[in-house]
């Protein structure tokens, strides 16, 4: 059984959850297309291929087109599009899935899952030390001068006579794969295939998303659920 759909960050808003007011983020969720299916006959484990969005077949290179065979949707005589992000995840079975399946939002999802979102951070370019790590900088009196958000020495002198592995130091920062698990989903629309998630969500508005369902709604439920009191007690 699939647990997991591919989508798109549209931004961010609030709402109210009771008399609570939550801030949210609005992503597109599916509809998906399985481009390929791995079994454990063929490749050792069990996956489906997910593809999302759409683009134009003349910009998908002939072997990719060959790839996505199955997968590709006709419009027109003139007008052939394919899947335009691709992504590989795990299942449990295949036996309803096979290749050209269509998986909509509310196959998968429903109002107070618990979520967990994959997605690319913002980048923010090369950044120093103060920024990227924060660090306090260099005193800002006796005398010194240009050195006030530098990083300080990075070695130990003779021994060990180099710079450590992993030492903190200048470089690009941001544009980072992060994951984000206990979301809620706050609400559903199937006509527009966008939920509302409780939080943020790495990225930028239109950053490719992986939301994968940790505990559906009537697990939840029955997890925060009073136990029932020992009548010998």
């Amino acid at each position: 059984m699939i647990n997991t759909l591919l989508g798109k960050k549209q931004g961010m808003s609030q709402t109210f959850v009771g008399d609570a007011q939550v801030a949210v983020t609005k992503v597109e969720v599916g509809p998906c297309v399985v481009t390929q299916i791995k079994t454990e006959d063929t490749d050792g484990y069990v996956s489906v291929q997910l593809g999302f969005g759409t683009k134009s077949i003349k910009n998908v290179t002939k072997p990719m087109q060959g790839h996505l065979k199955g997968a590709l949707t006709t419009h027109s005589e003139t007008k052939v599009t394919a899947p335009r992000y691709l992504r590989e995840v795990r299942v449990s079975d295949t036996e309803d899935l096979k290749v050209g399946s269509i998986i909509n939002l509310t196959d998968v999802f429903a109002v107070g899952d618990t979520i967990a979102v994959t997605g690319i951070s913002k980048g923010k370019g090369f950044q120093g030390v103060v920024k990227r790590w924060g660090f306090s900088g260099a005193r800002r009196t006796h005398g010194q001068h240009g050195q006030a958000r530098k990083g300080g020495s990075i070695g130990q002198g003779t021994s060990p006579g180099r710079v450590r592995k992993g030492k903190k130091m200048p470089g690009r920062m941001g544009s980072d794969t992060i994951t984000i698990s206990n979301l809620r989903i706050t609400a559903v629309d199937s006509e527009t295939n966008t939920i509302l998630v409780s939080g943020s969500i790495p990225g930028h508005r239109g950053t490719n998303l992986i939301v994968r369902k940790i505990a559906s709604s009537k697990e939840v439920v029955a997890e925060n659920a009073p136990q029932a009191e020992n009548e010998n007690e």
